[in-house]
């Protein structure tokens, strides 16, 4: 009898310690599969990222370096992993490096509005092209910023900042809050976006989104990239064409120096990073699986190498 209460009192036990051992393997696992692999001091801080060098980086070879950065509440690892970067570097032999937002009371953000914290992430970012420029034999003329919601944000700051080291940029659902006034850089920057026409964090058409304050309103996501057609001073008129039946991309061309303007508009999308592991529907919005953001963004970044001319870009 007793040791049938021993035995019943262990089953209870167990039942009750599993569920935790369990919960705390999957926080063990998580934690694991998440971290960061680098760091370095930056503005007196401590910054991370994620770093990867595909197998096939020769240090003989200067190499292409692409920049992703995640979105508001995002991380390094889910950026990664969301857009699929890792698996294109291994074929088409570029270093890809997730840095991480700043970590704050609340979720890790970019700064994107016109305030000393945007220069410190903006300088976190020199930093970090001068750290891998010093440990890797990076292509000086092939260094391109790219990001999601938020991070997508933060690639407009870098093209307006950093210009002279970034050679193009890409935006998948960006949060743009600044104006275009801010950006007074000279440089005109070869651009890519990807838009969900039903975003409902970003909004198409422009307005309040429900993760900004009220006072922020974001811009139409066509007027946006006719303004950065106007940046580059680009032929007035964007060539039209269709993608997929439900995918629209407009292209402005004859650009100064070749800094093409392109702009994907997914009908019926909404904040997702198109082709990449997507957000419950629920929470984000459809996806779409028709158009992969990521090779059509590294395709474009691959054309327009820093310093490259008009007619080099038209000889494409």
């Amino acid at each position: 009898m007793i040791a049938r209460r021993y035995a019943v009192l262990g089953t209870v036990l167990i039942a009750i310690t599993l569920p935790a051992v369990f919960a705390l393997g999957e926080a063990v696992r998580f934690y694991l599969h998440n971290r960061a692999n680098g760091s370095i001091v930056s503005s007196g801080e401590k910054r991370e990222y994620v770093l990867y060098v595909p197998p096939s980086y020769d240090r003989a070879k200067a190499t292409p370096l692409v920049i992703s950065m995640h979105g508001a509440g995002g991380w390094p690892a889910q950026q990664m992993n969301m857009t699929g970067w890792n698996r294109l570097a291994d074929t088409e032999r570029f270093i890809v490096v997730y840095p991480s937002g700043a970590d704050g009371p609340g979720p890790r953000i970019w700064h994107v509005a016109d305030e000393p914290d945007l220069m410190k992430d903006v300088r976190f970012i020199a930093d970090l092209i001068d750290k891998l420029q010093g440990s890797y034999n990076i292509d000086a003329k092939r260094i391109y910023a790219n990001g999601f919601s938020n991070g997508g944000g933060m690639a407009f700051v870098l093209s307006c900042t950093l210009s002279d080291h970034i050679a193009a940029v890409g935006m998948v659902g960006a949060a743009q809050t600044l104006p275009w006034n801010w950006c007074t850089d000279p440089r005109p920057v070869p651009a890519i976006m990807f838009h969900g026409t039903e975003d409902p964090f970003a909004p198409y058409n422009g307005g309040v989104s429900p993760i900004s304050p009220d006072a922020v309103r974001f811009p139409n996501i066509a007027t946006w990239g006719a303004k950065w057609a106007v940046r580059n001073q680009c032929a007035p008129t964007p060539i039209e064409s269709a993608f997929a039946p439900d995918v629209t991309r407009r292209e402005y061309t004859a650009c100064a120096g070749g800094s093409t303007v392109m702009l994907y508009s997914v009908n019926g999308a909404g904040h997702q990073w198109f082709g990449g592991e997507a957000f419950p529907n629920w929470f984000a919005g459809p996806g779409n699986d028709r158009i992969d953001a990521t090779r059509e963004m590294w395709a474009f970044f691959r054309a327009h190498p820093l310093g490259m001319s008009r007619s080099e870009s038209l000889a494409q």
